[in-house]
């Protein structure tokens, strides 16, 4: 092992790596190893992370690589966000919480250099995946879910917005799924996730052996990969989506132009089916804000490429660290846990066109 993936152990306790030698070369393996906090994303983390990319990008023995979490319940469920929370309370007001920025600056480049690496890039995307986790997860070559997987960007309930690329992948999507993943933080199954292009393949995770081998065997290209993965893979029932079952719903919940009117539909709605409920009273009672802001990432993020995504998204997470909601929300869920989270603004009929654009304006770093 070089040294600069022994500097990155040093980085982080909580990332672990090894090369398995292949038919191809080697395998880098990447595993996320703090599973009783299900793998959530520090700092250090994502500094190591970002090592160890770097220097197997270099190392010409070094073929392709594999990223899993550590345990069975989650591959990454996020980012820290209580050392966000207390980077706020930190910092005097209207100024930027530094260690809130290191955090979103460092996690953004390291979601951009796995998306743009130039070998190989396995995500096996087993258990709980939400927020930074699907930023690391999505930006794979080969994205594979399993009958455990549960996606989120549950963002609309802390007061921040789907980040980590998310103003490119959700212009992606099939419809109006982007609005209503982003607006209620609804959990998607494997099915969903194939559906929405934020996977390419299921595979059971009883096959996990069997899939390991077949990748091993393969001769490491891209299409080899895809073609070892694909002998592996599950027959997925794209009628197992309730994204898929829901689309017309969706479609018609989201069209409204103003924000007010979805809100009163989410409101007005009514359904026997828990998922659907659950995501209406989540929208419902998440940040008015994080409402407008996933309309206008979506909206300004629809002929931007991945770089000026994440240039925009950096600017929007900052002033998100700067304003109120954020640290409220954190607080609510994670820190009192009351569960009752007081917005900044009552609700979305509340917010101005210059109050949003506050939030797309470069702030003043110091």
């Amino acid at each position: 092992m070089n040294a600069l993936v022994e500097q990155a152990h040093e980085l982080s306790e909580h990332i672990k790596t090894k090369q398995v030698v292949a038919d191809f070369g080697v395998l880098g393996v990447i595993v996320l190893d703090k599973p009783k906090a299900l793998n959530a994303l520090s700092t250090d983390m994502i500094e190591a992370m970002q090592a160890i990319l770097d220097s197997w990008s270099d190392d010409d023995e070094v073929k392709a690589i594999w990223i899993e979490g550590a345990g069975e319940k989650a591959f990454c469920a996020g980012g820290d966000v209580v050392m966000l929370y207390h980077s706020m309370q930190e910092t005097a007001r209207g100024a930027v919480p530094a260690k809130a920025h290191e955090f979103f600056t460092k996690e953004y480049k390291l979601d951009q250099t796995i998306h743009n690496y130039s070998k190989p890039v396995i995500v096996y995307a087993d258990g709980i995946v939400m927020g930074g986790g699907l930023g690391v997860a999505v930006g794979g070559s080969h994205r594979i879910v399993t009958e455990r997987s549960m996606i989120a960007m549950p963002e609309v309930t802390i007061g921040l917005y789907p980040d980590v690329g998310a103003s490119w992948f959700f212009n992606r999507m099939p419809g109006r799924c982007a609005e209503f993943l982003g607006m209620t933080g609804a959990r998607m199954n494997a099915a969903d996730a194939l559906f929405t292009k934020l996977a390419d393949f299921m595979v059971d995770t009883n096959d996990l052996v069997e899939l390991q081998d077949a990748i091993l065997s393969s001769d490491g290209t891209h299409n080899g990969l895809t073609a070892a993965i694909q002998s592996i893979q599950a027959e997925q029932q794209v009628h197992e989506s309730r994204l898929w079952v829901y689309h017309e719903l969706i479609n018609e919940l989201m069209a409204p132009v103003d924000l007010v009117d979805v809100v009163q539909q989410f409101e007005d709605f009514e359904s026997e089916d828990k998922w659907l409920s659950m995501a209406a009273k989540a929208l419902v009672n998440g940040c008015p804000m994080t409402l407008h802001l996933v309309r206008e990432q979506i909206k300004r993020g629809k002929h931007m490429s991945l770089s000026e995504v994440f240039d925009m998204e950096i600017v929007m997470s900052t002033q998100c660290a700067m304003h109120p909601d954020l640290a409220e929300g954190i607080r609510a869920l994670l820190i009192d846990k009351d569960g009752n989270p007081q917005w900044s603004s009552a609700s979305v009929s509340e917010i101005s066109p210059e109050m949003v654009e506050q939030f797309f304006t470069p702030p003043q770093l110091t």
